[in-house]
């Protein structure tokens, strides 16, 4: 589908709908709109309708330009390092007249190009996509249900919900608005919100800065609600408009400094010119463009294409740099030898791959570095800090718990009324239905009562006997439903329709249950209640108010919820005894009320308070922000409700894996402490022994946020732990926790889905928005989005961030292992000199353009996409710094690369002066001879050496420390499992088969033996290569051998290896803080 219909733009009227109306909807009432429009302003389109209209109307995107460039993607495959080492090497052997070598390089440039055009081009696809599962979401009625669809699939008529944080998704006529305000910046650079007045309308030629009635499309929602009815979509809203008049190339110069004058200095343009052409050759290389690793490794490419050079001039120098052609050929074999011309397609290949893996996975990358900086560190979310052993590095995630941790899906408990008692609702399956789940009734407050017990005693009540000539449940009941935003809606069908916040939801079907429903109160022809004004909930203030007047007297009200410490004190009266009037708050009565959230709390209940009272003075025109303190004190406390929001079935063992790799999880929640130690303690992250840990490390483990945010910098930085649990947290709380753990040299991760934690998402090195659940702000504040809110899927994207990560080393590992020992064997072999005094190569430049292109490449890309290491979540996390060449890296390449040279040459030895007549001959470089046969099978058995040693490293690089018959070390099939390993990976599999079958064709293939590849049929010779394969393979498992004994010995000697996963997390042992202490004092003498 089009992602706009073609139309005629330039008959388009600003301010007009995609089909015209017959005035701009500025100009119209909402009413009107609504008609003309023919939406439904209640229950929405309905779905067959809005897929039509998507037919009619096409996708809501802007033109955002050509998308994947193909002639761009060329050009890259052409101008890198790599290629152009390659196309230099072409150059060079036509300039000689060796055109043999000539056109073998250029088909390898061709082949390479083209796989390199056709991969990036697919990732380019794959990350259009992956964009499109990210982009903002729009909260639409349909069917009469809230449903949250993709903004590109909104159309216009959509009945749109509208929140503080939210981006709008299209040009919106507002129907209602409560404290309504839009930054409009974006398209009339305004500084200041703009507040929103649905019931206005005005002039047609009324400029878009003065439609208050309108929301505008990409302005994001600042503060309140409202709803409205979409009318432009894509190109034809108000910044499409501004859109489609701005298209064109941005200017790719640097600016030339000016005076004030306007005038310039001559060196200020050639300085100019001189940034420009440096952000060209960047750009050309690709060291300006690109990822960090993509980045890194084309400056690896450079610094490979300098030490190709070097070596090309090694090569002339040993042969007194002849102008020969023998020589220079070999020059040119050297410098090829150096250059692994694979693996940025492999790179592209792997983390294309590696996106989409994430995908099926519930996990959607945004920005690529995201995704390597996750793998660099061998985890997807982690944060890096010294464990207090100081001997290893451990991880932590900061994690919100509601929806996250927890299922999102709440539903009402517990409710307790001071001068009633407390009301439990017991288990249902359809937690959106009042009519399921029985109530009951207990005199006694939960403070000091087993409810839970007491509750199983008891049988159901009705409701009509609970609520009759219970005034104080009525007060209760009428704050419940009416400070509340949430619709339980019952259909025809006997299904219960819900819109709005999940703890808002749990409450109004509380309410609903007694039959004091919000739309029964408040809609209809004559409803009893009247809504004047909304105070949205502040995350400063912890309080959500509504104040109505009721229809016959006119009588104000204020209903407010919230957080039971905020609530509380903004209470003075309270109905504390039945039968008896309404009398002060007191102090000891507010310490009552606190044990009851606490009781209420330990049961793993979230807990609010709900209170009222009467008001007069306030009118819908008023300046309600400026009247908020006094709305919201001196308040008349009503009770608290308990909500239970279950934790996700796999989140604790989701945090015990977590665990497992020496990550820990920090929940940071607006809860009380109570409850958001219980639910802690549910799911594994708080330890179950707290009881035998130190007690300053236990007090650190949870904290409130009054008690953190008091701490001073070096105070944090003081505590032996930081918290496993922050309550009551404020957006202020995650940025210093944040701060606090980069302080610690920790890489740190944060969940978040409102507006209000956008600041943590991006102090984050690491931001983890939720999809389902977060606001457009939280999304475009983050790296990465989880689709389903789930922990789980964090821990998913961690083992994902580890496997690529370890791919990309191994195949990184076998490329260069490779490069290094051709490199050595050619420059070794500078000297075997022939009877005229120039060298002869013991690999010709066709051999190894061969090993570089199909020996290499097609096995690394079948380790690019090998599953994960059975151990790949036991693992601790390695340094961000160190990147993917680790010392481990480095040696393992030294090692491999001079171990297979050593052999090669070897082989070349054997077979020359060994078995041979030792007669190296003359002009063997060029072409066969009777004199040359010793040379060009010494030539051949080197080259099949080389190629078997390739194939056979690619199987030993599946696991780089594991010995290739046990790398699955649980597996019971103690000698037959490596027959499954070398299958599971089918590309690698037949990568391999390929390279070691295709050896047989170009060794003796007439013509293709002696001209192309320079070497002659082997027979006795295969002897020396099986026996040399041998030996390779046995080095190599001696050499992960004693890297595991290495590994052992250092393991036995760390005392922090020898904890559990609980004791490296958690910091319990008692010698552990000792050392913390011992570290401390240090600290201060210097």
């Amino acid at each position: 589908m089009a992602r706009n219909k073609d139309r005629d733009m330039s008959q388009h009227v600003s301010g007009q709908a995609n089909k015209p109306l017959s005035q701009p909807p500025h100009s119209l009432s909402h009413e009107a709109v609504t008609r003309e429009t023919k939406a439904n302003a209640d229950d929405g389109l309905t779905s067959s309708e809005a897929r039509s209209r998507l037919e009619e109307f096409g996708r809501n995107e802007l033109d955002d330009g050509p998308g994947v460039q193909p002639a761009r993607i060329l050009l890259r495959q052409i101008a890198n390092a790599m290629t152009l080492v390659l196309i230099l090497a072409m150059t060079v052997s036509f300039g000689i007249g060796s055109y043999i070598e000539g056109g073998v390089i250029t088909a390898v440039i061709t082949l390479n190009i083209m796989v390199g055009f056709f991969q990036e081009f697919n990732a380019g696809k794959t990350m259009d996509s992956l964009r499109s599962l990210s982009s903002p979401t729009a909260s639409a009625i349909r069917d009469g249900k809230t449903i949250t669809i993709p903004t590109a699939e909104l159309v216009p008529g959509d009945t749109v919900e509208l929140k503080t944080g939210d981006v709008v998704p299209a040009d919106v006529r507002l129907v209602e608005a409560v404290n309504f305000e839009t930054d409009e910046a974006l398209l009339t650079g305004e500084s200041l919100p703009v507040q929103k007045d649905p019931k206005a309308a005005f002039e047609v030629e009324t400029g878009p800065g003065d439609r208050t009635n309108v929301a505008f499309s990409s302005s994001t929602i600042t503060k309140g609600r409202a709803r409205g009815i979409a009318f432009s979509t894509g190109m034809y809203t108000e910044i499409g408009t501004i859109a489609a008049a701005l298209r064109g190339s941005g200017r790719k110069t640097r600016p030339v400094i000016r005076k004030p004058d306007g005038s310039a200095k001559p060196h200020r343009n050639a300085q100019a010119w001189g940034l420009t052409a440096g952000d060209f050759i960047g750009n050309f290389l690709g060291i300006n463009v690109g990822t960090p690793l993509q980045r890194k490794l084309s400056k690896l490419a450079i610094l490979l294409f300098f030490i190709a050079v070097v070596c090309a001039i090694i090569v002339l120098a040993a042969n007194n740099f002849s102008s020969n052609r023998e020589v220079i050929i070999y020059a040119v074999a050297t410098g090829l030898s150096m250059i692994p011309a694979s693996l940025i397609v492999v790179l592209t290949i792997t983390m294309a791959a590696g996106t989409k893996r994430m995908v099926q996975r519930h996990v959607i990358v945004r920005r690529l570095d995201s995704l390597e900086a996750l793998g660099a560190v061998t985890g997807d979310h982690l944060l890096m800090f010294r464990c207090l052993t100081c001997a290893y590095f451990t991880a932590d995630i900061c994690s919100d718990k509601t929806g996250t941790l927890t299922q999102g899906k709440m539903v009402t408990k517990r409710v307790w009324i001071p001068a009633k008692g407390t009301y439990s609702v017991g288990s249902s399956s359809d937690p959106f239905n009042p009519t399921l789940g029985s109530l009951s009734y207990d005199e006694r407050p939960p403070c000091g009562v087993d409810l839970a017990e007491a509750e199983k005693q008891q049988e159901g009540i009705p409701y009509e006997e609970l609520i009759e000539n219970n005034k104080h449940l009525e007060e209760f009941l009428n704050v419940a439903s009416l400070a509340n935003l949430a619709e339980v809606i019952p259909t025809d069908e006997g299904v219960w329709n819900v819109r709005g916040d999940p703890t808002e939801i749990a409450i109004q079907v509380f309410a609903s249950r007694f039959d004091w429903n919000r739309n029964k109160l408040t809609k209809g022809e004559n409803p009893i209640w009247c809504q004047v004004a909304e105070f949205p909930f502040d995350s400063d203030v912890k309080k959500m108010s509504t104040v109505f007047e009721t229809r016959d007297s006119k009588q104000q009200n204020v209903f407010t919820k919230g957080a039971v410490e905020r609530i509380v004190g903004s209470c003075s009266l309270v109905h504390w005894e039945t039968g008896s009037e309404i009398t002060e708050m007191t102090e000891e009565r507010r310490e009552r009320i606190l044990d009851n959230m606490e009781a209420l709390a330990s049961q793993g209940l979230r807990v609010l308070a709900l209170a009222s009272k009467k008001y007069s003075g306030l009118n819908a025109e008023s300046d309600h922000d400026s009247q908020r303190a006094d709305v919201e004190s001196d308040l008349v406390f009503r009770g608290l409700i308990g909500l239970y929001d279950p934790p996700r079935p796999e989140s604790a063992s989701a945090v015990k894996q977590c665990h497992e790799a020496g990550v820990s999880v920090h929940m940071l929640t607006g809860d009380h402490p109570g409850t958001a130690r219980a639910i802690a303690a549910q799911v594994g992250i708080l330890p179950p022994n707290v009881g035998g840990i130190a007690r300053d490390v236990a007090d650190s483990m949870v904290m409130t946020a009054g008690q953190f945010d008091k701490l001073s910098d070096g105070q944090i930085d003081a505590l032996p732990f930081l918290p496993l649990v922050i309550a009551r947290c404020a957006p202020n709380t995650k940025v210093r926790m944040i701060e606090a753990l980069h302080r610690r040299k920790c890489f740190a991760a944060m969940t978040g889905d409102g507006v209000n934690d956008s600041p943590s998402l991006k102090r984050a090195d690491v931001g983890i928005a939720m999809g389902q659940g977060g606001s457009d702000v939280a999304k475009d504040a983050s790296d990465i989005i989880l689709t389903d809110d789930n922990f789980a899927s964090i821990l998913n994207a961690v083992e994902e961030g580890r496997r690529m990560f370890d791919n990309i080393q191994k195949f990184v590992l076998h490329l260069l292992a490779e490069n290094i020992a051709q490199a050595c064997t050619l420059l070794v072999g500078l000297t075997f000199k022939d009877a005229s005094g120039y060298s002869v190569f013991p690999l010709s430049p066709v051999e190894i353009l061969w090993v570089i292109m199909i020996t290499s490449g097609m096995p690394d890309m079948g380790l690019g996409v090998e599953i994960a290491a059975p151990d790949i979540m036991m693992r601790p996390p390695q340094s961000l710094k160190k990147g993917i060449f680790t010392l481990e890296i480095m040696v393992d390449m030294l090692v491999y690369g001079l171990w297979m040279a050593c052999l090669c040459l070897a082989a070349f030895v054997l077979v020359l002066f060994g078995f041979g007549n030792g007669n190296i001959g003359e002009g063997c470089n060029e072409s066969y001879s009777q004199d040359c046969d010793i040379v060009f099978r010494a030539r051949a058995t080197t080259f099949v050496c080389l190629t078997w040693f390739a194939l056979l490293l690619a199987w030993e690089m599946v696991d780089m420390r594991r010995s290739f018959f046990r790398m699955q070390p649980q597996s019971k099939k103690y000698f037959t499992q490596w027959m499954y390993d070398v299958w599971r990976n089918q590309f690698l599999f037949w990568a391999v088969m390929a390279g070691f079958i295709t050896v047989f064709p170009v060794l003796y293939i007439p013509v293709i033996n002696h001209v192309v590849f320079k070497h002659e049929g082997i027979s006795w010779e295969w002897g020396i290569v099986f026996a040399s394969a041998i030996l390779f393979f046995a080095g190599v498992e001696a050499w992960k051998w004693a890297k595991r004994i290495f590994q052992r010995r250092a393991a036995k000697g760390n005392a922090s290896n020898e904890m559990t996963a609980e004791s490296r997390v958690f910091g319990v042992g008692a010698n552990r803080l000792d050392m913390w202490e011992s570290e401390q004092a240090a600290d201060r003498e210097k």
